[in-house]
């Protein structure tokens, strides 16, 4: 289809890649059991805006700028580890601080925006995405595919549709056990923990390097 091969085989590498816990997954429970479903659907919806321009990127060659400068692999790694602390930040802020009161804490509950924009951030500005685009995609292309860009495009669509189906399961599976009886400090253990979870993610991909 398009110059595509084995797709069944991308579909069962893309469910794996998905299935494995990393900055998306993290951020996409954190959100669903600190703010309710609405809120995961937000950071969903902001995470596959972000495949989606990795997607275009690599298929019109910017991810191999990437690949290919250290120096712009620098600055957008940076620039997402620091965006990655700045959430860390704003999670320990949250367990931090005494618990509200109902009418407060809906004043300040984050916004359907907020979270399309912090799933966006997140994915955008994290070059290992973008480098995996560019090292997953072009194995499922053929050789003699006469368009290849329209095969990219198409391949990272369907990256994109399959993984925010499962991601939106998760968010499901995540608002049922939100519902449980909650014990006292729940929430603050959550946002502590997510803000450790956070820095280290931020840590990791600072030091990351190309491939």
């Amino acid at each position: 289809m398009l110059g595509t091969h084995d797709l069944a085989l991308f579909a069962a590498t893309v469910f794996v890649l998905n299935a494995t816990p990393g900055v998306d997954m993290a951020l996409t429970v954190g959100a669903t059991l600190r703010a309710g479903w609405r809120q995961g659907v937000a950071v969903v919806l902001g995470i596959n805006l972000g495949c989606v321009f990795h997607t275009f990127a690599a298929a019109f060659g910017l991810a191999a700028l990437l690949a290919t400068s250290a120096q712009a692999f620098t600055v957008v790694k940076l620039a997402g580890a620091a965006y990655l602390l700045y959430v860390a930040w704003g999670m320990a802020r949250a367990g931090l601080r005494p618990a509200a009161a109902p009418a407060e804490a809906a004043a300040v509950a984050p916004t359907f925006a907020r979270g399309v924009w912090q799933g966006f951030l997140t994915n955008a500005l994290n070059p290992k995405v973008a480098l995996f685009y560019l090292a997953l995609l072009p194995q499922f292309i053929d050789a003699d595919a006469p368009h290849k860009t329209a095969a990219f495009v198409f391949l990272g669509l369907w990256f994109v549709v399959q993984g925010g189906l499962f991601s939106l399961g998760l968010v499901g599976l995540t608002a049922m056990a939100r519902r449980l009886p909650a014990r006292p400090g729940i929430g603050r253990a959550l946002n502590l923990g997510g803000a450790g979870l956070f820095s280290l993610l931020a840590v990791r991909l600072a030091l990351a390097e190309r491939h």
